[in-house]
């Protein structure tokens, strides 16, 4: 069955050379066969990460019980951090990409459903798609990290990722 899910996504990649690799990116194939996403769609996908965190954080404060809220402060703050570094590495020119100024549209799904939900319906929705968020975001920063094509940026990449692979096990034993 691997064999074949790694067959479909190196298919997949050949097909959609003449759309980028930013489509392989998009279906989560390059994350199945561990390639590198190009410099644009890891900007792209680590600020909007970034913006959902701080978004669904921000509610966390408001809605949970005090664990939550400690995990959603740091969350909060280590994630503008990131924000504003990812920034500079663009605006220093550093880096030739957009920072996009909203999340993804599944991000997007994911902070509408939050909005809907109050006390343990929320939280347990928060834990859930925190552990969720963080799994993705330290495969992306590994990847780059790994084989980005920007040296700045893969630099940074792998300098961030261990605080995010510590949000992570946070998250995971928040989720308990």
């Amino acid at each position: 069955m691997k064999r074949l899910l790694i067959a479909s996504g190196f298919a997949i990649v050949l097909a959609s050379s003449a759309f980028g690799q930013s489509a392989a990116e998009k279906t989560g194939v390059n994350s199945l066969i561990g390639v590198a996403p190009k410099t644009e769609d890891f900007v792209t996908e680590a600020a909007a990460s970034d913006m959902f965190e701080i978004a669904s954080s921000k509610l966390a404060l408001e809605r949970s019980d005090d664990a939550t809220k400690t995990f959603a402060q740091q969350m909060i703050t280590d994630h503008q951090k990131t924000t504003e570094e990812i920034k500079a590495l663009v605006s220093a020119g550093k880096v030739k990409a957009t920072i996009p100024t909203d999340m993804s549209k599944s991000e997007r799904n994911m902070l509408d459903k939050l909005q809907k939900l109050q006390g343990d319906d929320f939280v347990k929705q928060y834990h859930s798609d925190q552990e969720e968020a963080h799994e993705a975001a330290v495969d992306l920063f590994k990847r780059y990290g790994d084989g980005g094509d920007n040296a700045d940026l893969k630099a940074w990449a792998a300098k961030t990722r261990p605080a995010l692979e510590h949000h992570l096990q946070m998250a995971k034993d928040l989720n308990k």
